[in-house]
């Protein structure tokens, strides 16, 4: 019977980590969002149920935001041009997205880079580029009046076009950079598969990839929405004094009637369809990945 020999090393305990270490971890965090963040928050809030003139609480800046005829249709106004500038981004930046997490080499460098591009210039420096370009006697319009194709200037500047060609061009890369990590995670070899069984490639985008690619698409569209929806610069210079928006609305409050009250309570408006748009979103994400668990499917 052969001899064995058997070594018992001592049991080597990680250390625990208590709910101490985790608060002690989380603290710095916490403390900077409390006072960066939740603190103005708060004050921004009670701000808005105080009376402008009296500073007594009052519902007047709600019952005027309700009744005066300019709030909703600003409200409106800021949705659906969110929304366009929200699609148009993550319609265009979906092809670039798809060429980055596929393509190798210089080539792919070269595009990633004329992707983040605009990002090297301010927003201010941007919106007046698509001014000079979009006004009455602008780029295209002189150059389809010198053609002969017009006889009169395309109204390109001041209203929702010019607004949403503005802010497509400064939310782009975001969408981009969302899509091509969602995109990234897709095995290639998956449309590698269902191009052998007999799919066509646009099949295969249709069935394939972009069901796959979904979060990333929802989270193209929410990045795009509220950065448009809190956008003040672009509106204000391409939309012209007769295009209002929540944020141009809050800062003539602010600026030109010092009405700090009636300003809190459209930045709490906005805050909240914000926060209500991203909530949708989000619980859309997790009612589908709980779907295709239950059904066994690949979520990405």
């Amino acid at each position: 019977m052969a001899n064995t020999v058997s070594l018992v090393l001592p049991a080597r305990h990680s250390p625990a980590v208590g709910p101490a270490h985790i608060y002690l971890a989380l603290s710095p965090s916490v403390f900077m969002l409390l006072i960066f963040f939740a603190l103005p928050m708060g004050m921004m809030i009670g701000l808005s149920f105080t009376d402008p003139v009296s500073g007594l609480p009052s519902l007047a800046s709600y019952q005027r935001f309700l009744t005066d005829g300019l709030s909703l249709p600003g409200i409106l106004r800021t949705v659906s041009m969110s929304l366009c500038v929200a699609v148009c981004v993550t319609v265009l930046g979906y092809p670039v997205a798809y060429y980055l997490a596929r393509a190798r080499g210089r080539t792919r460098a070269l595009v990633f880079a004329l992707a983040l591009a605009p990002e090297l210039a301010g927003v201010v420096l941007r919106t007046y580029g698509w001014l000079i370009i979009l006004e009455d006697r602008g780029f295209i319009n002189d150059a389809l009046l010198h053609l002969g194709l017009i006889a009169s200037p395309l109204p390109l500047s001041k209203n929702m076009f010019a607004v949403v060609v503005g802010l497509t061009h400064v939310v782009l890369p975001f969408g981009i950079l969302s899509l091509m990590t969602s995109i990234q995670g897709i095995d290639p070899n998956l449309e590698r598969a269902a191009q052998v069984l007999g799919a066509s490639r646009a099949s295969v985008m249709r069935h394939v990839v972009l069901p796959l690619s979904l979060p990333g698409i929802i989270s193209s569209l929410l990045i795009a929405f509220t950065m448009a929806a809190s956008a003040y610069a672009t509106p204000a210079l391409l939309g012209g004094a007769g295009f209002k928006v929540i944020a141009t609305m809050i800062a003539e409050q602010v600026l030109f009637y010092v009405n700090w009250p009636f300003a809190a309570v459209m930045a709490n408006v906005l805050f909240l369809m914000m926060l209500g748009v991203s909530y949708l979103g989000i619980r859309f994400e997790a009612r589908r990945r709980i779907r295709l668990s239950g059904r066994g499917g690949v979520t990405s």
